[in-house]
Parts: C-alpha cells; sequence; structure tokens
C-alpha cells in the first residue's frame, strides 16, 4: 500500500513587517533513471497560503537542477527552463510529467525506484526575502505518469 507523502512547512518571509506563508508539498517524486542516464524529473503538487514564487531547487543528486516548462508549440512538444514559478494564495500548482516540472540534470548517481531524493526548493516572496523548504522525493518507476498508484487505479 502506498502512503502520500506530505510535507507542510512553515515558510517565514521578513520584510517591512513579518509574513508567514504555509507551504504544502504533497505527493513528491522522482522517475527513476537507468544506469549511466545523467537527467531525471522530479514531480509535486505545492501550496500556499500567500503569494510566492518557487525560484530555485538544488539537490545533491545532481549537479545542475532547473526549474522547466514544457508545453506543446505547433504540434511539437517543447522543454524549457524558467526562471520561476508563481503560486497564488490558496492555488494549488502541480509539477508533473508534460507539465511544470524539477529538472535533475548531470546526475552524480543512478535514481532507483524507492529512493528518497533530496530536493531543496527556494521560493521567494513580494519582498524578494528567500526561505527554503527540504522534500524527499520518493523514486517511482521509469514508466510512472504521475498521482498517486491508487488514484490511477481509479481511472
Amino acid at each position: 500500500m502506498f502512503m502520500k507523502n506530505t510535507m507542510l512547512a512553515a515558510v517565514c518571509l521578513l520584510g517591512s513587517s513579518l509574513a508567514c506563508a504555509e507551504v504544502t508539498i504533497a505527493d513528491p517524486w522522482v522517475r527513476a533513471t537507468v544506469p549511466a542516464q545523467k537527467a531525471t524529473g522530479a514531480f509535486m503538487q505545492m501550496t500556499s497560503t500567500t503569494n510566492v514564487k518557487l525560484v530555485a531547487a538544488q539537490s545533491p543528486v545532481a549537479n545542475v537542477v532547473e526549474i522547466h516548462e514544457m508545453k506543446m508549440d505547433n504540434n511539437v512538444m517543447k522543454m524549457r527552463q524558467i526562471t520561476g514559478l508563481d503560486l497564488a494564495a490558496g492555488k494549488m500548482v502541480e509539477l508533473k510529467p508534460g507539465s511544470y516540472h524539477i529538472m535533475l540534470l548531470e546526475l552524480k548517481q543512478q535514481v532507483r525506484e524507492g529512493d528518497a531524493v533530496p530536493v531543496s526548493l527556494v521560493f521567494e516572496d513580494q519582498n524578494k526575502q528567500r526561505q527554503t523548504v527540504d522534500v524527499k522525493a520518493v523514486g517511482r518507476p521509469l514508466n510512472a505518469a504521475g498521482g498517486t498508484p491508487a488514484a490511477k487505479s481509479m481511472h
């Protein structure tokens, strides 16, 4: 039975006055790799109580970590790095295959199914104050399409 990973973090952002955002990270996962594969993606759902922006990410398993967007353009799927991803207060933003995601590049090791991959997410508020939230993304099979295994079986 799969247990849903949820992390609740209080992201305190200091500006002219104290503002505290609760950022909820749900179901963080990373796609497992084959030996010698040098890139993979990390996925999750993020919700914040205040407006913040995901501006960076890091992981000790990769030399380069980027925020990416994947979308269709004239029937061609294109992926590109973006400088940040807005989280509007109370609105869930999903990082998922074929859409927004965290790209782990120049992998230092193979990511296997079941591995707990540390990923640090850097959020920025409207006053440019930053806070880091650490999550553990669980390695899922190479053919994982997203969502929890229980949710996929309901479709």
